[in-house]
């Protein structure tokens, strides 16, 4: 279907040009995919681990289990590292939860 601009209330087709640019962007947009993923992980490790940072000051015990999961977290870029797999991490139920058992603090 040809894509179209819409000025003055009427349709008006791209040119060859805006076409041609228009692919382009959605190239690379979709090329990019895995980075904007493996970024929305990153932003919600981040989150996890200043979760629990308090845990880290010199009057507190990390409990081992914390201390495990924490490692867990910071070892997902070198242990998932396909698309499919920042897929799963990112997946959610119906309430918009994420389901991956390594989001889940112990």
């Amino acid at each position: 279907m040809p894509r179209h601009h819409r000025i003055q209330g009427k349709d008006v087709p791209f040119t060859a040009k805006e076409e041609t640019q228009w692919d382009l962007q959605e190239k690379e947009w979709n090329d990019n995919s895995p980075t904007r993923k493996l970024n929305e992980i990153k932003q919600l490790r981040l989150i996890r681990l200043k979760e629990t940072d308090y845990l880290a000051n010199s009057d507190m015990t990390m409990p081992d289990n914390i201390k495990t999961w924490r490692q867990s977290l910071r070892d997902i870029p070198q242990d998932y590292t396909t698309e499919d797999e920042y897929d799963l991490l990112l997946a959610r139920d119906e309430q918009g939860n994420l389901t991956h058992s390594i989001w889940s603090k112990p």
